[in-house]
């Protein structure tokens, strides 16, 4: 299986939110559109603390990464990766969560459901709120390496 979805591009993201000892994050491939009306998006995340941070929390936004964002979304999958340093663009919603201004777009999301799945866990939630930053271009995750292209 490992195999197959090597050989399949996906988009990548980052998904934040305020941690109990600060703000957490990791980076995802199996970010999802559930449905538009009413909003909602999918992900699953395997058993780091992060993603234990991320499920406990009561919302996070979901970042999706254009080409200038492959080095942070290096750092952001691997667990000793620098994370949310000034030079990383972040700043922090009224309600919390960490934002990256500067990615294709980030949706605040609230948990709607959560499945657990063998290792993982896929969680369905509500979109709250989509901030849009600047088009600047394709990142995928594709046999294991980030690879950008212009718009």
């Amino acid at each position: 299986m490992k195999a197959a979805f090597r050989r399949y591009p996906t988009g990548v993201a980052v998904i934040s939110t305020a941690g109990p000892d600060g703000p957490v994050g990791l980076t995802a491939s199996s970010v999802a559109s559930v449905s538009l009306a009413p909003p909602a998006l999918s992900f699953s995340v395997m058993g780091t603390s992060a993603a234990g941070a991320i499920l406990e929390a009561p919302s996070f936004v979901v970042h999706l990464l254009g080409s200038t964002h492959a080095g942070l979304a290096h750092e952001f999958a691997h667990t000793d990766g620098r994370r949310f340093t000034p030079d990383q663009g972040w700043d922090t919603l009224p309600s919390g969560e960490p934002i990256l201004p500067g990615a294709l777009a980030a949706l605040r999301a609230a948990p709607l459901h959560r499945l657990p799945v063998g290792d993982s866990t896929v969680v369905v939630a509500a979109v709250l709120e989509v901030f849009h930053g600047p088009d600047d271009g394709r990142l995928i995750y594709h046999r294991r390496e980030f690879v950008t292209s212009p718009a």
